[in-house]
């Protein structure tokens, strides 16, 4: 079927596109993936690297947090590059499902290949195929939508958000498992499996789909002149305090794994390996998006107007205070002490509060804030602040590095030196919110005005629904 025979705009209906549930499948399946092997990532580094001989050749603790976060900067820096190429040459559904091939590539390369070298050309095909389809899906999400079924945009922008943490939470268990019990190329293979699976998904719904065409090089035009314009330079300083959350945040994948090896892992009478602990965010996920939607979300409202910007500033305050909870975990293994994993799973509760927060407002906003023609190139900016915060914290271990493997900022200052840069962030970020002034835009509206207080109308009446 030619492309020109496909939908290119959203039916008048006022239910869920028919598209979504091949969507959900799909990020379902690629989120167990990308999550499962990144689960992995810091143990591999540390414990089952093949050197050049063919014997083990680990990096240090200091090392391996270091590319795991050049890793992560460079899945978060690539949405820009795919989308220009969605807007600008291919479409997002084109873009999404070409890279979605090489992205089972690098995951090839990391199951047949245990040296550096295999590390780094599976990290670098999967950072390109991850990132570069990443804004595509989200705003391929929204685009399925038009007037009349846009009120249900909030709530499928949650359901998504549910299938991704459902897909980590599956293989953020499994996979350390699976490398602990029979070794990296079985563990890292079956999310290659399932990255497959997630492409082949995503292909079967083709017919299903709205394919909104790209725009050729006019999507320049409207990226940097105009309301385009106009747009980007309100959401930076926005998306640059985001960052900061961020930088704390991919630190579970990190510097929570290492403290983990140091504690007491038997949780409710089971005895965890230190990278499963990372289960507990997206296992909490898919708790709090309903508990938040339904219950704290209107709670909340009753006592003050909760708009997306509050949600976001509520969400950065909260990683304070979790982050201040991992501080005083590493003071207390810097005194000779051994706490229970626990400790840690209050932080991850507190932390995803934020996340819920942060991340999905994030997410919705960005794709409302956006005008029509540049929604995925929005989308790519919002990833660059994920970017940009995994690039603030490799830069930061990169600095503290001693030459002896030592660090500058040792125990718990590290900790608490991210816990003041989050504060700062913060707070800043408050007087950023209050300034900040928006339109809203959906694909087949015409583009018109909104204040925040509209928005929020709309996700308030959407969240009662």
């Amino acid at each position: 079927m030619s492309s020109r025979s496909y939908q290119t705009s959203p039916a008048p209906i006022d239910g869920l596109p028919s598209g979504i549930p091949y969507i959900i499948g799909n990020e379902a399946a690629e989120r167990f993936s990308f999550y499962g092997m990144k689960a992995i990532l810091t143990v591999f580094m540390t414990q089952y690297l093949i050197g050049s001989s063919g014997g083990v050749d680990p990096m240090s603790g200091e090392d391996a947090k270091f590319w795991v976060h050049i890793f992560v900067m460079a899945a978060y820096f690539t949405p820009l590059a795919g989308a220009l190429i969605a807007d600008w040459l291919l479409g997002k559904y084109r873009t999404i499902l070409y890279l979605s091939v090489l992205y089972c590539f690098g995951h090839l390369a990391l199951a047949v290949d245990e040296t550096r070298m295999g590390l780094a050309v599976g990290l670098s095909l999967i950072a390109l195929g991850t990132g570069a389809i990443k804004p595509c899906v989200s705003a391929h999400v929204g685009d399925q939508f038009g007037t009349r079924n846009s009120h249900l945009l909030s709530k499928v922008f949650g359901w998504f958000y549910v299938a991704i943490n459902m897909g980590a939470f599956l293989s953020t268990l499994l996979t350390p498992w699976l490398l602990d019990r029979y070794g990296s190329q079985v563990a890292f293979g079956v999310p290659g499996v399932l990255m497959a699976v997630a492409t082949i998904l995503f292909w079967m719904g083709r017919n299903r789909f709205v394919h909104i065409p790209a725009r050729g090089v006019g999507v320049f035009k409207d990226a940097f002149t105009g309301a385009g314009l106009k747009a980007i330079l309100a959401l930076a300083p926005i998306y640059v305090l985001v960052a900061v959350f961020w930088s704390l945040f991919d630190q579970t994948a990190s510097a929570w794994v290492l403290q983990a090896e140091n504690m007491d892992r038997n949780f409710l009478g089971t005895n965890l390996l230190s990278s499963q602990i990372q289960a507990a965010n997206p296992f909490l996920i898919l708790i709090m998006v309903p508990l938040f939607s339904y219950a704290i979300y209107p709670a909340i409202d009753q006592v003050f107007k909760l708009t997306p910007l509050r949600k976001i500033g509520i969400g950065m305050f909260l990683t304070v205070a979790a982050f201040s909870i991992s501080a005083l975990i590493e003071q207390n293994i810097q005194d000779g002490g051994t706490p229970n994993i626990g400790w840690q799973v209050l932080a991850y509760v507190i932390l995803t509060a934020a996340e819920v927060m942060v991340s999905i407002t994030c997410l919705e906003f960005s794709y409302t804030q956006a005008p029509n023609s540049i929604k995925s190139i929005i989308m790519s900016l919002y990833m660059l602040s994920v970017s940009l915060g995994n690039f603030i914290t490799a830069g930061v271990n990169a600095i503290i590095s001693n030459p002896d493997g030592t660090s500058k900022l040792p125990g718990a200052s590290y900790y608490w030196f991210f816990t003041g840069l989050m504060l700062a962030a913060a707070i800043i970020y408050i007087a950023v919110a209050y300034f900040y002034h928006g339109k809203t835009y959906i694909q087949d509206e015409g583009d018109h005005d909104s204040d925040i207080d509209h928005e929020q109308a709309i996700l308030d009446q959407s969240a009662s629904r």
